[in-house]
């Protein structure tokens, strides 16, 4: 009975043109989206975080962002860290944030337009040339290659002997 009354609850929600007011970022649009990719591409709380769980307690480590972003070290009881980790968890059915709006597959049309709605100028283009980025082509899935890092003849020849060393089975 309750499932029909949401149903139709959500029903009378899609009829409605709605208007979203947002106030300008007081740290700018690159603050929030350093902020929400906090929440957006993690769990809750990863295991290496975890410092000492006993029969009464977790601690857990934690960044305090309003003071510089110290480490610091919380203790809660088995319940209130349970209650909090599960405020993360998304209910049966509920997508990621990740899968919608800037973020979503369509990005490349949708960040242009945002940028231009928030009056931001656009990324500066890097100094290689087109021709050139054409070039550095993965061959497996044709996305762009970048220079990640340029080893010395003398880093080549160590990582040579290393492999070499690794391959004898003599």
């Amino acid at each position: 009975m309750q499932e029909k009354a949401f149903s139709a609850f959500l029903r009378t929600l899609f009829r409605e043109d709605w208007v979203v007011y947002a106030k300008r970022p007081f740290g700018g649009p690159e603050h929030v989206l350093h902020y929400l990719a906090r929440y957006t591409h993690r769990v809750a709380i990863s295991n290496h975080r975890l410092v000492e769980v006993t029969d009464t307690h977790v601690s857990f480590r934690w960044k305090d962002y309003a003071h510089r972003s110290k480490r610091r070290v919380m203790t809660l009881s088995h319940e209130e860290f349970l209650r909090r980790f599960l405020q993360h968890v998304l209910p049966r059915g509920f997508p990621r944030i990740r899968y919608f709006g800037l973020l979503a597959n369509r990005r490349t049309e949708l960040l242009p337009l945002c940028r231009t709605l928030l009056l931001v100028r656009p990324a500066l283009a890097s100094p290689t040339s087109t021709a050139a980025q054409a070039l550095w082509k993965c061959p497996l899935c044709s996305g762009p290659m970048r220079l990640v890092e340029r080893l010395t003849a003398n880093q080549l020849r160590q990582c040579q002997h290393s492999e070499v060393g690794r391959l004898d089975s003599s």
